[in-house]
């Protein structure tokens, strides 16, 4: 049987790769207690040192495999975790100064600590809001305004946000799974 033959011709496929975000804040103190996520401390979490190694991990394969030669698109949702996740995978590495690139993330975003990170030779990035994770409850998925994720993020786009604020958020209740599926069938749709 040929592998080239199936239900769609491969040409006219896509291969989308799912990556879930890095060692967040909120994990760590979520382990530790469960009630951590209710905490305004975790608003929008960021990714730990560990986090930061899981990425660099993620981008070595990445490279090693030339997967980033055949990524087109990175699709990422707006929260700190997954962009920061994101760009330090698939991202054109530290930003080199001089080098005629806007930079995908600006040195030490959300209190990182990280070197800059190019846009050079990186596929290009849209954040979209269908592919959030569980909303709710918790303010480690509480985004924060758009406005300040392009200073953070300045070459990603960001056009598919309707609102700068969060208005898809709420304190309570929290998504049900089958409001969570029905956003995913959305978002495959889309």
């Amino acid at each position: 049987m040929d592998k080239g033959i199936g239900l769609y011709p491969l040409h006219r496929c896509k291969t989308i790769h799912l990556v879930r975000h890095a060692q967040g804040v909120h994990n760590v103190a979520g382990e530790k207690d469960h009630s951590a996520y209710s905490s305004e401390d975790y608003f929008d979490a960021q990714v730990t040192p560990l986090g930061w190694q899981q990425g660099d991990h993620l981008r070595n394969h990445v490279l090693e495999t030339q997967l980033l030669n055949k990524v087109e698109l990175v699709i990422v949702s707006p929260l700190l975790r997954t962009i920061q996740t994101a760009v330090g995978a698939f991202g054109g590495g530290e930003d080199t100064n001089g080098a005629d690139a806007t930079p995908l993330m600006v040195a030490n975003a959300g209190s990182s600590d990280r070197p800059a990170i190019s846009g050079l030779n990186s596929p290009p990035f849209l954040a979209v809001e269908l592919c959030r994770e569980t909303m709710g409850d918790h303010p480690c998925d509480r985004r924060r305004s758009v406005t300040e994720y392009k200073a953070m993020f300045p070459a990603i786009d960001f056009s598919t946000i309707e609102s700068d604020k969060d208005v898809l958020w709420k304190p309570s209740p929290r998504e049900t799974a089958d409001e969570v599926a029905a956003r995913g069938v959305e978002f495959i749709n889309w």
